[in-house]
């Protein structure tokens, strides 16, 4: 390789390794905000399901429309990135969706999907799903309220009878080197799924791992107006809170993903630099002598 290659190559890998740091950084400021708000939302995200969990056993949860169990078609929720550069991130959701479908014997003709971000919704409407809506460029701090636009759709779609039951799919934040894809049954509402959705809120260690996510029910209830009323309004919340919670997981995970995959570009490219500058010295160190031994060489024959 001529030397003018080498030092082009040199220069083009520097390039690139201004631009993985400048996208490392980017992405660290970003993931410490969206691991403050996926962190701090467990807390109530966890109370506002074990509110619905106690609740449970009540006739009007077990006869309400989003909590009885149906045969007919599947929504699946699936949350990703729109950018790549996040390593396995994007790729580890859409197997765990994938294997979640097959295990429960669901194909094309009867799986309807939402999704928020490009990546997975580029994927699956290219396999044939029907992706009712796909939404991009979703904000770090969009709110709770702001989340209805896909609840909405959600409710619209199971009061017209279209499909019975819902699935949440999206990577739950666990550490900045650590991110763990999940599907969850969203719908129906059920005591056990609730249970073990806040069980999976609830991180094992670190600052929120103190929330509670079991606690014992009183045995009656005193609720005004009514359970009705009360479960009318509770239900459609509850079911937003868990779509939002998901979403800032998934916002958290991808920030601190794409920051650990941008490091490791920046570390790959230094070495290579590295690499390609001791080949260069070595070249041109080897040209020097070579040429160092003509000129002896011709002033020996010239003797």
């Amino acid at each position: 390789m001529a030397l003018k290659h080498i030092k082009l190559k040199i220069l083009s890998v520097k390039k690139t390794s201004t631009v993985t740091r400048a996208m490392e950084a980017v992405s660290a400021v970003k993931m410490r905000k969206a691991q403050e708000r996926a962190l701090g939302g467990r807390a109530y995200a966890a109370a506002a399901l074990t509110i619905l969990e106690r609740l449970s056993s009540s006739q009007e949860i077990k006869v309400h429309p989003l909590a009885r169990q149906k045969e007919g078609k599947t929504l699946v929720v699936i949350i990703t990135s729109d950018k790549g550069l996040a390593g396995a991130l994007n790729s580890n959701v859409i197997r765990s969706t994938e294997r979640e479908l097959e295990s429960r014997g669901l194909d094309t003709t009867n799986v309807v999907m939402i999704a928020l971000g490009r990546r997975g919704g580029d994927y699956f409407l290219n396999r044939g799903y029907n992706v009712v809506s796909k939404h991009e460029n979703v904000s770090d701090g969009i709110t709770e309220a702001d989340m209805h636009f896909v609840t909405d759709a959600v409710l619209e779609l199971h009061a017209a009878g279209e499909i019975t039951s819902c699935l949440l799919a999206y990577m739950n934040f666990q550490s900045t080197f650590e991110q763990k894809s999940v599907v969850r049954q969203i719908l129906p509402l059920t005591p056990d799924l609730i249970r073990a959705m806040v069980k999976g809120i609830v991180p094992a260690k670190g600052k929120y791992s103190g929330i509670k996510a079991e606690e014992e029910a009183p045995s009656t209830y005193t609720i005004e107006p009514d359970v009705e009323s009360i479960v009318e309004i509770l239900m459609p919340r509850l079911l937003n809170i868990a779509v939002f919670h998901g979403l800032l997981e998934a916002k958290a995970s991808e920030h601190s993903a794409r920051m650990v995959a941008m490091k490791s570009a920046t570390d790959k490219a230094r070495d290579m630099a590295k690499m390609l500058t001791r080949k260069f010295n070595k070249i041109r160190q080897a040209a020097i002598t070579r040429e160092v031994s003509e000129i002896t060489s011709g002033i020996e024959a010239m003797k």
